[in-house]
């Protein structure tokens, strides 16, 4: 479950830029060549910037939060199964040592026993990743809102028309000069709007 998160979260937040600041884009006006006063293509480079998404996942205090969270969940979810699945297997060795000196309908009622706990430890393990799934979904949600609403603000106050994202482990930018990168301003600022909320 623990690695299923992370490369969820990956791609996830990876979305998350592509899709918040192209919409952040879409509300802002772009100026015409006649109205540039000067090359259009100089005046949108100024106007585009990149997130590395790699370094907003290592460093973004809610993130960090919210995974550790999940993955301690899952690890006490797979103690938990871990646990039922030992017992139940006990059961079944203890019952495959008593079957030759147990009598028939003994054996049978013995096995229709051991064959309901197992259906319900196979219900209970869908139950538990159905919940996980559905816990890490509500997450990635507060996560994607968290940014969008940042990206937004920080877009129009900056008058960037093109936000773009980065990632090494998939790579849509293949190459951004350093100069057009705003990962740390971003992110000192997303964590100061975190550290205010916690403090409510």
């Amino acid at each position: 479950m623990n690695k299923a998160f992370a490369s969820i979260a990956k791609v996830g937040i990876c979305a998350v830029f592509a899709t918040a600041l192209f919409s952040c884009n879409n509300q802002q006006s772009t100026p015409s060549i006649a109205s540039a006063g000067r090359d259009s293509t100089v005046a949108n480079v100024e106007t585009i910037v990149y997130v590395n998404a790699d370094t907003l996942l290592e460093k973004y205090e809610y993130f960090k939060e919210i995974r550790t969270k999940l993955e301690d969940k899952a690890k006490k979810a797979q103690a938990d199964l871990q646990s039922r699945s030992n017992a139940f297997q006990r059961e079944v060795a203890d019952y495959q040592q008593k079957a030759p000196t147990m009598s028939a309908a003994d054996r049978q009622s013995t096995e229709e026993r051991l064959a309901r706990k197992q259906d319900e430890l196979a219900r209970h393990n869908q139950n538990a990743s159905a919940s996980f799934a559905q816990e890490e979904a509500s997450e990635n949600e507060k996560l994607y809102s968290k940014i969008t609403d940042y990206l937004k603000k920080h877009a129009k106050e900056n008058g960037y028309k093109l936000v773009l994202t980065y990632s090494a482990s998939n790579p849509a930018v293949l190459y951004a000069d350093e100069s057009l990168e705003i990962t740390n301003e971003v992110l000192t600022a997303l964590n100061a709007e975190y550290a205010k909320e916690k403090k409510k």
